[in-house]
């Protein structure tokens, strides 16, 4: 079965390819190289022995997308990664957010809902909940007005998929609320390179550690939590890129109750800021230099997952521990610097 991974050489984009493969799916990548480097596919290579095909295309050009559905007819599976997803820049640059994040999404969806069957597994966020009222959340928690552009861009996202698989039997969709990922492929062959200064928690600790950055900020000690710190659910990027290998395959044999479906994709277990650096410095063995700073506008106190409905209904589960994944990140950290 042929499909389409959009953002394929991108951070989770690459990992979900790696798993394809191993699951022996034929992969075809599209990517612009906006946020990513052709050498991953030497990575995805070297781990796999198999060299999926790529083709630098920007989703944005309407026309590209098409001929593209033309040549390849028989792709029958998109798995859509290909978005701008730094919080901070959807504030400054909200139109370019909305340009790239949603009319992409509509110019696949154009291609797919004319096809006899499609499936979609569409990256989404836990952005869409906001500082959710309950604690584990869970799918049916509300979600809250977005924080940023790119939060609105995952909600929308998400309604789009909804309508049109309303009026659209043939096409089945999943959309992956992911909680935080981090780590990198224990082989350290592909991992997170983000451009200029990290938005994440793990590469900054990673790039403090290795002396690439002077000092770590930690965004308020004054939140109401154990420590005075914030708490997400952080996922190993391996056991995310597995669940998406299980949501395609819940398509594929027609086992979703719906044509639209959502899942949340966490451990199931938050970590505090400093719980995550206390982790890092064990499994590294490196003292990190950081410092409290004021709270940073936009930090929610805490998240993370009810995992129920993925381990029922997709037979997933996280099995990475927080601990492993920061030493693959830490090992990924050193190859690419030596």
């Amino acid at each position: 079965m042929k499909i389409l991974v959009t953002g394929g050489l991108g951070y989770i984009g690459s990992h979900v390819v790696v798993e394809l493969l191993n699951e022996n799916f034929e992969v075809v990548i599209l990517d612009n190289l906006s946020n990513s480097s052709e050498n991953v596919l030497d990575g995805i290579t070297a781990i796999t022995h198999k060299k999926p095909e790529f083709i630098k295309l920007d989703l944005r050009e309407k026309s590209a997308v098409q001929d593209f559905f033309k040549k390849y007819s028989d792709v029958s599976g998109v798995i859509h990664f290909a978005a701008s997803k730094a919080v901070g820049e959807s504030v400054e640059l909200p139109l370019l957010y909305y340009e790239n994040n949603l009319n992409t999404l509509i110019y696949l969806l154009s291609q797919l809902k004319d096809k006899n069957n499609a499936q979609f597994i569409f990256s989404s966020s836990c952005t869409v909940y906001g500082q959710a009222d309950e604690l584990p959340i869970t799918e049916s928690a509300p979600t809250k007005p977005a924080e940023s552009p790119y939060g609105n861009t995952k909600q929308i996202g998400e309604e789009i998929i909804k309508d049109i698989c309303k009026v659209t039997p043939n096409l089945n969709a999943i959309a992956l609320r992911y909680f935080n990922p981090i780590g990198a492929h224990e082989s350290a062959e592909i991992g997170e390179l983000p451009l200029g200064v990290p938005q994440n928690l793990v590469p900054y600790i990673t790039q403090t550690a290795i002396g690439m950055r002077e000092e770590l900020s930690v965004f308020g000690d004054d939140y109401p939590t154990e420590d005075g710190t914030c708490i997400r659910d952080y996922i190993h990027v391996v056991d995310l890129a597995k669940a998406h290998v299980a949501a395609l395959k819940r398509l594929v044999n027609a086992k979703n109750k719906d044509n639209f479906e959502v899942f949340n994709i966490g451990t199931g277990k938050g970590s505090s800021v400093l719980e995550v650096i206390t982790a890092f410095e064990k499994v590294s063995n490196t003292k990190l230099n950081y410092k409290i700073v004021d709270r940073r506008e936009g930090d929610i106190t805490a998240a993370y997952a009810d995992t129920h409905k993925a381990n029922t209904e997709l037979g997933w589960k996280s099995i990475y521990s927080l601990e492993k994944a920061l030493l693959s990140s830490w090992k990924w950290e050193q190859k690419i610097r030596s």
